[in-house]
């Protein structure tokens, strides 16, 4: 499957995704962790597969959310675990570990949902979550590519009869290959946000297999066009109040970005510890092992506390977020988003530092393809681009010293 050539989703991908069968309900957030500690494992097993021959991961994606793990933030009282933001990040982190384009798959997911419950109307809540609890999964249609900024959108939702229609482009649409339903941020003709729950087979819709990235290459990212789109007036609920008022969405996010690399680094970690067992020691060290080498106990001993300090910073942000949601103002949510800032930062330059020394710790030896070492540390560049960290600690800095507060947005 060549990286060259820009293909729209063919028959064949759409027929791995079916309609959502009735899947497990969790109950609980250490069902929920078990769950996930256990697909982590069967995921690992043909990683390096998937990533050289760019096999895309419908049947890892869909044990993932017949398990029920696609559905675990669903609020209690429309039938879910509604587990913590805690267990979430775990969980991200725990498939990361083991792929991390699949533990990037679910993120956009999981955000669709934060934004839903805090901007949804009940009945879209009722419905929605309904779907997620019988299998459904959500992708992600919300950056553009061609704007000169960013943060300019140029995809327009306009009236029609009985809803609206959708007209624009999308790119980086991780998820979206594997989803029955493609959240997509519009603006209409007040130049207004709204999140619009796009069928997956709706006229007029057309995903393109066009993602040529050097890492994450499996994550079901691309190209998603709107030719007058129709979507029911039901299945678009308002984006910009979830930023106009203090709401967790914002931190929740950048919690799950932070946990793809805190597993990322973890899993390098882990597979560094692996190598140097099978290592030999430098010719100057004057030990007949690796694992006795003086050096290069010195390094795996500041990987141990770097993995180790990110993993605590994780931990913390998450449960800010948690402490900050049954009340969110002004103030817990700016420490929750520096919170989530902190750890981000730190997640972004550890997953990158461990990984590459995965590499050197292996010797010449790990630099062979059939060991796909280099994996690790090309998820995590690739990944790690989604926000620049350098702007994480301005806004730390900026809070610390001036008492500025961060803006709420989903990037911070």
């Amino acid at each position: 499957m060549s990286d060259t050539i820009t293909r729209p989703v063919t028959d064949a991908h759409a027929s791995v995704v079916k309609p959502a069968p009735v899947a497990h309900i969790i109950k609980s957030d250490n069902e929920a962790l078990e769950i996930a500690y256990q697909l982590a494992q069967s995921f690992k097993q043909a990683r390096i597969k998937r990533d050289r021959e760019r096999l895309l991961p419908f049947a890892e994606i869909e044990s993932l959310s017949q398990s029920g793990l696609w559905a675990i933030t669903v609020p209690k009282r429309f039938g879910g675990a509604d587990v913590s933001s805690w267990t979430v990040a775990q969980i991200i982190a725990l498939l990361s570990g083991a792929d991390g384009a699949i533990g990037q798959i679910p993120q956009n997911h999981y955000y669709a949902l934060e934004v839903l419950k805090n901007t949804g109307t009940e009945a879209q809540q009722q419905r929605i979550f309904a779907e997620v609890l019988q299998g459904a999964r959500l992708g992600n249609a919300l950056a553009e590519f061609k704007p000169k900024n960013a943060v300019d959108k140029t995809t327009k939702l306009t009236s029609t009869l009985g809803g609206y229609l959708i007209n624009g482009e999308k790119f980086y649409c991780t998820g979206s290959l594997f989803a029955h339903r493609i959240p997509t941020l519009v603006k209409d003709d007040n130049d207004r946000e709204f999140l619009a729950f796009v069928q997956r087979d709706a006229k007029g819709l057309t995903l393109i297999d066009d993602w040529q990235s050097f890492g994450q290459r499996t994550t079901g990212s691309g190209t998603v066009l709107f030719d007058q789109v129709f979507v029911d007036k039901d299945d678009v609920i308002a984006f910009d109040k979830a930023y106009q008022n203090p709401t967790v969405c914002g931190p929740f996010a950048q919690l799950l970005h932070a946990a793809i690399e805190t597993g990322i680094a973890r899993g390098a970690f882990e597979e560094t510890l692996v190598q140097v067992r099978q290592a030999r020691p430098w010719i100057d060290s004057g030990v007949d092992k690796a694992t006795d080498d003086p050096l290069t106990l010195l390094q795996i001993g500041r990987s141990a506390a770097d993995v180790r300090a990110v993993e605590v910073l994780l931990k913390h942000a998450a449960k800010t977020i948690d402490a900050a949601r049954p009340t969110p103002n002004e103030q817990n949510i700016a420490q929750a988003s520096l919170a989530v800032a902190a750890v981000r930062a730190l997640s972004t330059e550890v997953a990158l530092k461990t990984s590459s020394q995965l590499i050197e710790l292996a010797g010449s030896r790990g630099s062979q393809r059939d060991k796909g070492l280099d994996l690790y540390w090309r998820n995590a560049r690739v990944h790690t681009l989604h926000d620049a960290a350098r702007w994480k600690y301005y806004f730390i800095a900026n809070y610390a010293l001036n008492g500025v507060l961060p803006p709420r947005r989903g990037t911070l």
